[in-house]
C-alpha cells in the first residue's frame, strides 16, 4: 500500500513539474510583435520566392515574475550566430544580418519593425524574444552521486525562445513558434567539492547528462546559457516544423474545388 502511495505521490510530482515548464516563463512575443489578426486569415501565405532575405534580430526580456539576469553580451552574440546557422540550413530563409538589441528599456516601444528591414536592406524580419526565471530552493546532495549526503542548493532555470517571421515591407506576421527548456544547477552549501559540484543538468530532456561550469562563482551564468542554448535549438526545430505545417494547409486550401 505504501508503494502505491511513493508511486501516486512520484506521478503527481511529475504533473507538476510539466505542468511549470510548460507555462514558465510566460510568453512575452506579443509585447513585440502585434499577433495575427482576424481578417489577415485569407490574406497571401507564406512567400514563394527564393531566397528569402531576412535579418534576425535578438531581444532579452526580463519583465515577468521571477525573470532570471539576461545573458552576458557575448554569450548573446554566439547564441544569435548559432541560430542563424541553424535557421539558413533548415529554410528558405536566408540570414543576411544579425542585430542584437539586448533588453529594451522599460516603458519603451517596440522598435518599428518596417524600419528596421529597410536599414538593414532586407525583405523579412525574424525576431526572436528570449526569457528565462529561475527559482532555487535547499536540497541535498551526494558525494559519489549515492553517499555521503552533503546540504545545498538547487537552482532551476526555465528558458524559452520565440520567434516571429515578419514581412519587412508591412510588417505582417507571417510565421509563429517558440523553444522551451529546463536545466538545474547543483552547489553545495560549503564549496570546495569540485570533482562533483557544481553541476548542471538538463532535465527533462537529458537527465543523465552533467556539465561541469568553468567556475563555482560563474555556474549561474553557465546554467542561464545552457539552457537558453537548448530552448534555441528546439526553436530552430518547431520554426521549421511550423513552417512545413503551414505551407501543407494552404497548399491543400489551394488543391480544394
Amino acid at each position: 500500500m505504501r508503494r502505491k502511495q511513493y508511486r501516486f505521490m512520484w506521478l503527481v510530482g511529475a504533473l507538476l513539474l510539466a505542468g511549470c515548464a510548460v507555462a514558465t516563463p510566460p510568453s512575452r512575443l506579443s509585447q513585440y510583435v502585434s499577433p495575427v489578426a482576424a481578417d489577415e486569415s485569407t490574406s497571401p501565405g507564406l512567400p514563394v520566392q527564393r531566397p528569402l532575405r531576412t535579418a534576425l534580430v535578438m531581444l532579452a526580456d526580463r519583465s515577468a515574475p521571477e525573470a532570471a539576469p539576461g545573458l552576458p553580451e557575448e554569450a548573446q552574440a554566439r547564441l544569435a550566430e548559432t541560430l542563424s546557422g541553424q535557421v539558413n540550413r533548415g529554410f528558405p530563409i536566408a540570414i543576411e544580418r544579425v542585430v542584437n538589441l539586448g533588453e529594451l528599456a522599460a516603458g519603451a516601444p517596440p522598435p518599428n519593425w518596417t524600419d528596421v528591414a529597410r536599414q538593414q536592406s532586407v525583405d523579412y524580419v525574424l525576431v526572436v524574444v528570449l526569457s528565462s526565471t529561475e527559482q532555487e530552493y535547499p536540497a541535498s546532495l551526494f558525494l559519489g552521486w549515492t553517499t555521503h549526503r552533503q546540504p545545498g542548493f538547487r537552482r532551476d532555470n526555465w528558458s524559452l525562445a520565440e520567434a516571429a517571421f515578419l514581412d519587412g515591407r508591412t510588417g505582417r506576421q507571417l510565421l509563429q513558434a517558440e523553444g522551451r527548456a529546463m536545466a538545474t544547477l547543483d552547489s553545495p552549501t560549503a564549496p570546495g567539492i569540485s570533482q562533483w559540484y557544481p553541476v548542471i543538468y538538463l532535465r527533462p530532456q537529458d537527465p543523465e547528462r552533467r556539465i561541469w561550469p568553468p567556475s563555482y562563482e560563474g555556474a549561474p551564468v553557465t546554467l542561464r546559457v545552457v539552457s537558453m542554448e537548448q530552448a534555441a535549438k528546439r526553436l530552430a526545430g518547431n520554426l521549421q516544423r511550423a513552417w512545413v505545417e503551414q505551407r501543407d494547409l494552404e497548399l491543400a486550401a489551394m488543391s480544394r474545388p
